[in-house]
């Protein structure tokens, strides 16, 4: 494996635990801690996704770019680059809608039932499908 794949390769798992960890543990956890308020909830959710979606951006960035200079086999690249377009639906298409309805909430708005919500968590699904055979796949060159 040459040093740009292995780069890919543990970009590829740790940006995979990080959305693990992140969105499919702890969002849905915070809501169920004692003393936990909708607003409070809402309001280190916005902090959490905006630090994560960050660190995603630059892992994004990095595994596009290893697998491009290495070059990566034609799979691996339609792997990663399906994970990175799901980053940037997400980011560009749904996020915002989230973050207009936390506003309305936070402002005092009363909270009701999200459809963004569902959207946002299959594409993380997808996105997390889309790491998983990217990683397997760069593991195996």
């Amino acid at each position: 494996m040459t040093a740009p794949l292995a780069v890919a390769c543990a970009v590829t798992f740790v940006w995979l635990g990080m959305v693990l960890a992140i969105s499919f543990l702890e969002a849905p956890l915070k809501f169920r801690a004692p003393e936990v308020t909708l607003r409070i909830g809402l309001g280190v959710g916005r902090l959490v996704f905006g630090a994560l979606n960050t660190v995603e951006a630059v892992f994004a960035a990095t595994l596009v770019v290893c697998v491009i200079i290495a070059p990566a086999a034609a799979w691996i690249m339609t792997s990663a680059l399906v994970a990175v377009t799901i980053l940037g639906v997400q980011l560009v298409l749904v996020r915002p809608r989230l973050a207009r309805r936390t506003n309305r909430i936070l402002a005092g708005a009363p909270a009701q039932r999200s459809g963004g919500h569902h959207v946002y968590v299959a594409l993380e699904t997808g996105k997390c499908m889309m790491l998983i055979i990217s990683g397997i796949l760069l593991l195996s060159t």
